[in-house]
């Protein structure tokens, strides 16, 4: 049974970093390297949007937002993927969701959330 964990959420201060990680439990080396896997987000009264994602293999996508700011990446060996985020802004405040979609089918993994607060 798949299993995503996040942790590394916290609260920031304006132009500052945080290093959000997800493991990935009950997931074989070929789902998790050539799946969609990534993060999205949501604010309170906002929808989940996508943040970064690999789209399967090494290609990835990054939300306008992101770019430039944000950089996912990821350690097959430890069945991780991380979010560097940096010069972060009190719009980034959010819970941050790990996500996992096995081979592009129609099934979608999520893990519980981590909370970013970014406030001075």
């Amino acid at each position: 049974q798949t299993q995503l964990m996040e942790s590394g959420g916290g609260l920031a201060q304006p132009g500052g970093s945080l290093r959000l990680s997800c493991k990935a439990s009950g997931v074989i080396l070929s789902v998790f390297n050539g799946s969609p896997l990534g993060w999205y987000r949501q604010a309170p009264g906002k929808e989940r949007e996508l943040v970064a994602t690999f789209l399967g293999g090494g290609d990835t996508r990054y939300a306008d937002f992101a770019k430039c700011r944000f950089t996912v990446s990821k350690d097959n060996t430890r069945r991780t993927i991380y979010l560097q985020m940096n010069s972060l802004e009190p719009e980034d405040t959010a819970v941050y969701f790990c996500h996992l979609n096995p081979y592009g089918n129609s099934q979608h993994d999520w893990g519980q959330g981590t909370q970013v607060t970014v406030s001075s």
